[in-house]
């Protein structure tokens, strides 16, 4: 078993840490709001008081966090987690970022003689809980390979995408492709409900064609009883639509589609919706229609 410190307990991080947990590592956590511990205290987990001292014990060291800005934070600012890290350990970081983050971490982490990994996940509430998380790598395969029998618990796949950055560039990636499928969704749901289609009836055949989706089924469903609450907020699926912008700038990429989805997004949080469930954005079409929908 291995000594772990997992840093950050929001939705993704608390299934994480209590997947660690019930596979028998032992953990200890941190997260800037101390009350969050509490119920991962209770299955087991030592708490820390800094990033410091979660790490002190730790043979690997895990983060998921909110964005590039609390990286940023951790790494080098208020947690000054670069400092305390020593030679030897691994460190993850989870999180969504821009690649460029994560090829700062990787050569940070280096000249500490620290051995780094991106290995952000897909997924979200449900999956991290249920240690049904895919999580894509980036890193030296060797370091990758020392730490499988940690992501197992909390991954239904693992893959191992190439050098620094590489999971963090395939994060984006499949993120765009996420909010494709959640516009199309959105879309024909709006389209479905005008026309005077049976929305469970919409439902029924998506699940059996050829371009059936689990996003589609799962998404659907909750749409259809106007369920919007939190497994991925609509805020962060904004950051990631522009962290998504921002990549394909990097690489003269044109990627027209997904800027009609950003400024969708864009709307549906100035709305007011950006602490629901990122499915809220229907909403935006709804309106945009002229479709009342009930709820």
């Amino acid at each position: 078993m291995t000594n772990v410190a997992y840093l950050g307990l929001g939705i993704m991080g608390r299934g994480m840490a209590a997947n660690l947990l019930k596979a028998g590592h032992t953990v200890t956590v941190w997260n800037r709001t101390p009350e969050r511990c509490q119920p991962l205290v209770a299955q087991g987990a030592k708490q820390a008081s800094t990033p410091a001292e979660a790490v002190a014990d730790a043979e690997v060291v895990m983060y998921c966090l909110s964005d590039d800005r609390a990286v940023e934070d951790l790494v080098w600012g208020a947690g000054r987690l670069i400092d305390a890290v020593r030679p030897g350990q691994v460190v993850l970081d989870m999180t969504t970022v821009h690649p460029d983050t994560s090829r700062k971490e990787h050569a940070a982490y280096a000249e500490k003689g620290v051995d780094f990994l991106d290995a952000p996940v897909f997924g979200s509430k449900n999956e991290a809980a249920n240690g049904g998380l895919w999580i894509v790598v980036g890193g030296k395969r060797e370091v990758y390979e020392r730490v499988l029998p940690l992501l197992q618990p909390l991954s239904e796949t693992t893959h191992y995408m190439g050098g620094a950055a590489m999971g963090a560039s395939m994060k984006l990636v499949g993120n765009l492709v996420v909010a494709f499928q959640l516009e199309a969704l959105g879309e024909a749901m709006v389209l479905a409900t005008k026309a005077g289609l049976n929305p469970h009836d919409v439902l029924g055949v998506l699940h059996v064609t050829d371009f059936k989706s689990p996003i589609f089924d799962g998404v659907g469903a909750a749409l259809v009883r106007r369920d919007f609450d939190v497994h991925f907020a609509l805020k962060l699926m904004l950051k990631d639509a522009n962290l998504i912008a921002r990549f394909a700038q990097d690489l003269n990429v044109p990627i027209p589609g997904a800027a009609a989805i950003r400024e969708n997004i864009k709307i549906g949080v100035n709305k007011g919706w950006g602490e629901e469930n990122a499915s809220a954005f229907i909403k935006v079409l709804e309106e945009g229609a002229g479709v009342e929908v009930k709820g």
